[in-house]
């Protein structure tokens, strides 16, 4: 399930063993599962950047490898991974993906003094205590914030349920969209829970066509959504919904089809659109892959750890966590601080749209 890449340069996959390598750091998340696609994105922005990191002469004199771990979005299965990787000595991590995986295998790396990025965005993630984590995305209390409001401004009169698939990120993100509409006026006409991974949500379907539902406001993840949109067309029901995040990726598009046109979602500021990361995004598209989602992010935390060690002399652990907390650093995504938490001091939430295909910012 963990396989081991060394990064040729400018080479998106071209693999060798990492005993050739001086400097191991990994990733982790679902490579495989139904959230397999965002561990691709991860994987796919990761090698890149070993990539062109490795073909500047690498960090400190030394080359690049990663280890590549599978949690499938599994808590045991997440501990099991950050186990593994710190017994291959691993010197940095970019992980997990779902914040369920990330907040107990963190408490691994806390103890192997391992220091990791991530883009989980359940408050739990940095208010535990840990030193170790550096979180380069927002916060569910931040993005919460941004589409309840949203939510409450643009839907005047709308009903609206919220929704949650029960995981940590899922439940998290949904409570905080309530809170903040309630807070704005906008009582949830109904609050409900579905459970992830099934394939036939008609019965919370036929609960939103007997309330009247018009918009759905959802925390979890963008399969589920997918197989909630196309129920609905099928039961006469016409749904907005309004997510998080985890709705960038265009599976969502090709399992829902048209209607994830309804589609609104929380994110923060498109890299693609960053002029400091142009040339980046040009080589991600000629090499035949869409920098959306988390793929730029997964650059960024490896650039991370290169200006971190860069900063630091060093490339030792300790040192590097010590960088990341106190220093500044440019990346594809924009510049990057931490707090005494870990957290962004700088997180940013804008509301995107899906049409025809591709997201955008919503007007």
């Amino acid at each position: 399930m963990k396989k081991t890449y060394a990064i040729a340069a400018l080479a998106l996959a071209s693999f060798t063993g990492a005993a050739q390598a001086d400097l191991l750091v990994a990733i982790a998340g679902p490579m495989t599962g139904q959230y397999a696609s965002a561990g691709d994105q991860i994987r796919k922005g990761a090698e890149m950047a070993i990539a062109d990191i490795n073909a500047k002469g690498g960090v400190l004199g030394q080359k690049l490898a990663l280890e590549v771990g599978d949690d499938a979005c599994d808590p045991k299965q997440a501990v099991s991974v950050a186990n593994t990787m710190v017994n291959k000595k691993i010197i940095f991590m970019h992980g997990h993906w779902c914040s369920s995986s990330t907040i107990p295998a963190s408490d691994v790396y806390a103890e192997a003094g391992i220091p990791m990025a991530t883009v989980s965005t359940n408050p739990q993630v940095t208010e535990r205590g840990l030193k170790n984590i550096f979180r380069i995305m927002g916060r569910d209390d931040q993005q919460g914030l941004v589409a309840g409001s949203f939510i409450a401004s643009h839907f005047k009169g709308k009903k609206v349920a919220v929704v949650d698939d029960k995981s940590a990120y899922g439940k998290g993100l949904a409570d905080e969209i309530a809170k903040a509409m309630t807070a704005k006026g906008a009582k949830p006409a109904l609050r409900e829970s579905i459970t992830a991974g099934e394939k036939d949500y008609s019965a919370l379907v036929s609960k939103l066509k007997a309330a009247s539902v018009d918009v759905l406001a959802y925390g979890g993840y963008h399969t589920e959504v997918a197989l909630i949109l196309r129920q609905a067309q099928q039961a006469g029901l016409k749904l907005t919904v309004v997510g998080g995040d985890t709705m960038t990726n265009s599976e969502l598009v090709t399992a829902a089809g048209p209607a994830a046109d309804n589609v609104y979602f929380t994110f923060a500021p498109d890299p693609r659109k960053n002029a400091n990361a142009a040339d980046v995004v040009k080589r991600f598209r000629d090499a035949k892959v869409e920098p959306e989602g988390y793929v730029m992010y997964a650059y960024a935390a490896m650039q991370l750890f290169a200006e971190a060690a860069t900063q630091a002399k060093s490339a030792k652990p300790a040192d590097v966590q010590k960088a990341l907390a106190k220093g500044s650093f440019d990346t594809v995504i924009g510049k990057l601080a931490f707090d005494a938490k870990g957290d962004n001091k700088a997180p940013g939430f804008v509301v995107y749209k899906w049409q025809g295909g591709q997201y955008d910012y919503a007007k």
